[in-house]
């Protein structure tokens, strides 16, 4: 699928921490979230990320999904398919990703999602529930998508990263 022309990628990626955010469990990951967001945010075509407090060391893990403390989100919108790529495989963000077992549960369903937005859209953590929902239901399509979706998506491939929930 082609990014169309005037648009930008948005993407979610939803987790469910193993322990409360205070937990010493947890706690390389919640001590990590200002180095890897801050990262991202100076990539070359990162556009916006969604933000909590400002608290430090939070993140935006104030949002909770249903209402429970310990589900986790990032939602963020990228110029292109490449930039996001090059921030999630090709930079220290991909050590915490290969770790993740070590703070996150198993959710045994689809957890993250793309889609194109108008370039300035932002979009709400509801409507991209609503596309992850939409992917989870129906599978990947215009509206929904996961890496596996889009043909200049490589990286993904070479990292072995699973397009199913792990």
């Amino acid at each position: 699928m082609q990014q169309p022309d005037g648009h930008h990628l948005a993407e979610l990626n939803v987790g469910r921490l193993l322990a409360p955010t205070d937990d010493p469990r947890v706690a390389e990951f919640m001590g990590a979230l200002d180095r890897i967001n801050g990262l991202g945010k100076r990539m070359p075509g990162f556009v916006w990320m969604m933000v909590g407090s400002g608290e430090p060391g939070t993140g935006n893990t104030e949002a909770k999904i249903g209402g429970d403390p310990q589900f986790v989100s990032n939602l963020t919108v990228w110029e292109d398919v490449t930039s996001l790529e090059t921030f999630v495989w090709k930079t220290v963000h991909k050590q915490f990703y290969d770790r993740r077992a070590e703070w996150f549960e198993v959710l045994g369903e689809m957890h993250f999602v793309m889609w194109w937005v108008p370039a300035g859209h932002r979009p709400t953590l509801d409507e991209a529930l609503e596309r992850l929902d939409l992917l989870r239901s129906a599978g990947a399509s215009e509206r929904a998508f996961d890496w596996a979706w889009l043909e200049e998506a490589t990286a993904w491939r070479d990292r072995q990263c699973r397009v199913a929930a792990e």
